[in-house]
């Protein structure tokens, strides 16, 4: 795909214990001596792909990818309904992130994510802002009420009737109203099939949504259980909680970023996360540029997107 380098494999993996009970899956590729790097992944509960470590100049980067907890190889994994979520929440994972860090011994990091990446990114970097390098985000999603109103409480029907209609025939009349929340109670059902069933009614409507263009064999993903599950039983966990963030906060505490050089790629017809959050964001911090792609919605594989991710890795592999 234009914009990617080649395939590369990795050198290092293992798991983390985090506590809890919780491992978590790492691996690395690229340059054992380059500068380093760590992929948050989307999601949440999305898991981390092969294809994102080609964002970057393996000569240049060394690269760190990791399941964030429940998510991908780590365990346990929250298809099992047994996983405790209690102790998944954005602040877990805030200190996942710096234990792995330790962990692989790297003082300093670049930090890039996409959607709830993105989000996870700035809960990391605003908390330990004297261990980031840079920031390389894309479809900023800040987990704000309004935000989450767009996706669940009706703002994108208005551009996606039909799918809309798919995503809350699910549900029982009463809940209709507040779809976050019968989802929520959908996916607490004893039955396993009816959990099956919901996450896949979940995962479908952003799978509707996320590109600019019908993608009809690559958005199967988001029709397969072994992918619905995870993720929707994670984002509702998380966004039924306001992903345990003050309505606001990663914008209002926008200045401990101040110093930290970002780059902030954006699509214009972004429907899963609006650019206003982006622009927002922008405004925010100042030490951040923002690029929006006026062909690209959500996907990273919209027009433009795969060349201005890597637009922005190579500047900052020069950097100092």
């Amino acid at each position: 795909m234009e914009g990617l380098y080649p395939v590369i494999g990795t050198h290092d993996e293992g798991m983390l214990d985090v506590g809890d009970g919780n491992r978590v899956y790492w691996e690395v590729s690229g340059n054992p001596r380059g500068r380093p790097v760590v992929v948050v992944h989307g999601g949440p509960g999305g898991g981390s792909n092969p294809l994102t470590r080609r964002h970057f100049d393996p000569a240049a980067y060394r690269i760190v990818q990791y399941d964030q907890r429940g998510s991908g190889r780590s365990t346990p994994h929250v298809a099992d309904p047994a996983a405790d979520l209690a102790v998944n929440t954005t602040w877990h994972l805030v200190a996942d992130l710096e234990r792995l860090r330790e962990h692989l011994d790297i003082d300093q990091w670049q930090l890039f994510g996409g959607s709830w990446g993105a989000t996870l990114a700035l809960a990391y970097a605003e908390t330990h802002p004297h261990r980031v390098t840079e920031l390389v985000l894309r479809g900023v999603f800040t987990a704000r009420r309004a935000e989450l109103d767009w996706l669940y409480a009706g703002g994108a029907a208005r551009l996606f009737p039909e799918a809309w209609r798919r995503f809350v025939e699910p549900l029982p009349e009463r809940w209709r109203d507040d779809p976050l929340d019968g989802y929520r109670r959908l996916l607490d059902e004893s039955d396993p099939d009816t959990r099956a069933r919901a996450a896949v009614a979940w995962s479908e409507w952003e799978g509707a949504i996320v590109s600019i263009e019908p993608r009809p064999g690559r958005d199967s993903v988001y029709s397969a259980p072994a992918f619905a599950v995870p993720f929707a039983r994670l984002a509702v966990h998380y966004f039924t909680h306001g992903a345990w963030l003050d309505e606001g906060a990663l914008l209002r505490d926008a200045d401990r970023l101040a110093g930290i050089p970002g780059a902030i790629v954006q699509g214009r017809f972004d429907a899963v996360c609006p650019p206003v959050t982006a622009d927002d964001l922008h405004r925010a911090w100042p030490d951040s540029t923002l690029t929006v792609l006026e062909g690209a919605g959500h996907a990273v594989t919209d027009p433009g997107v795969l060349p201005a991710l890597r637009a922005a890795t190579d500047k900052f592999a020069g950097r100092g």
